[in-house]
């Protein structure tokens, strides 16, 4: 971990939850761009001192590679912002937030919440990288437009909603309706306890009749077995199924990563369906050309997702409309890693399929 002062020197971007702002990092040759949760420090100001997180871009890190300012200089009161509610999360550290969580008597749902126990059939697509939630949330509408479709973001990478431009750039267009924050997560229209809780939320208190579930920018991996945060996958469709959900799992598909691991299909999706996953879920298997179909299918097969899983075949079509958003993973768009995008639109088609029945 490393902490540096720094100046203000622009505000880059500003939204009513972040800035990014470029800073002076001391003894750095030339400026930086740090992010400024509000809900954390306040606003900054151009020329304020400010204490940066800068270790994820001494470890040349990809997503997150960029300083957190922890604290601005000055005297008195930096941020005087009480809510309702009386839950923390980011507990027992110097950032600890206290936020009005969907469930407690002081949130307007919590008579909502108190009978809720189940989803109702409602299907809720599960992801295993948060990339994947924004063609989802595409396939969705171009199946169902008037429905309403639900984001929740697990705390297994980023915590901050405010950090994901991905997101309000779908709110903004009209593909996703409600956000959702789990657990340690926050920034979300609603506050949750645990991914459960966020669940019911999701259908009580947004009315939602589809929902995403996926983890935030930044997933972990090791290239161990069990060492990464495509294990959040599973753990959803464990949460889903014993809601009473319908359970659609997301394939991270790809033959363009350089990484064997994650070609056809990546290790942390087998992993979360046949190491995590303890209920059945229905797999949206994409059409993709020929020989790429052949190759995914064999791998799931040796895999044995189908010991437990249900495969639903997707016939081939162009990818939706993402409204005028760009969508990349791991730097790739879908010129160059089409079967990426293909198995995210499939999954989010066949959950709009499954509202009809």
């Amino acid at each position: 971990m490393r902490l540096v002062w720094g100046t203000v020197e622009a505000i880059a971007e500003e939204t009513a939850s972040v800035q990014r702002v470029a800073v002076h990092v001391d003894g750095a040759a030339d400026r930086s761009v740090a992010v400024v949760l509000i809900a954390l420090t306040g606003r900054a100001d151009v020329g304020e001192r400010v204490l940066c997180n800068t270790t994820a871009v001494e470890l040349g890190l990809g997503t997150g590679g960029e300083h957190f300012v922890l604290a601005r200089a000055g005297e008195g009161v930096a941020l005087d912002d009480p809510v309702a509610g009386h839950i923390m999360k980011l507990r027992y550290t110097p950032l600890q937030r206290d936020v009005t969580a969907v469930e407690e008597p002081a949130s307007p749902h919590h008579a909502a919440m108190s009978d809720a126990v189940t989803l109702d059939g409602m299907p809720v697509v599960c992801c295993g990288l948060h990339s994947q939630m924004a063609m989802v949330a595409a396939g969705i509408k171009e199946v169902a437009p008037e429905r309403t479709v639900a984001y929740l973001m697990t705390d297994d990478a980023a915590l901050p909603l405010a950090v994901s431009r991905l997101v309000p750039a779908l709110v903004s267009e009209g593909l996703v309706d409600a956000t959702v924050t789990c657990g340690q997560a926050f920034g979300g229209d609603h506050e949750a306890i645990n991914l459960y809780s966020g669940l019911l939320a999701a259908r009580h208190a947004c009315g939602a009749d589809v929902a995403i579930v996926a983890l935030g920018p930044g997933i972990v991996g090791t290239a161990t077995p069990f060492g990464h945060g495509g294990v959040a996958q599973g753990e959803a469709l464990n949460a889903v199924a014993s809601l009473g959900g319908r359970a659609v799992a997301a394939l991270r598909v790809s033959f363009a990563d350089p990484r064997a691991r994650h070609v056809p299909v990546s290790h942390q999706t087998l992993c979360a369906l046949t190491g995590v996953a303890l209920a059945p879920a229905l797999v949206a298997v994409p059409t993709l050309d020929p020989g790429q179909s052949q190759a995914l299918e064999v791998a799931l097969d040796e895999a044995g997702v189908w010991r437990l899983h249900e495969p639903r075949f997707m016939a081939s079509s162009p990818l939706p409309d993402m409204r005028g958003i760009g969508v990349t993973t791991m730097g790739r768009g879908p010129e160059e890693d089409a079967a990426f995008f293909h198995a995210a639109a499939a999954a989010g088609r066949l959950a709009a399929s499954l509202l009809d029945g």
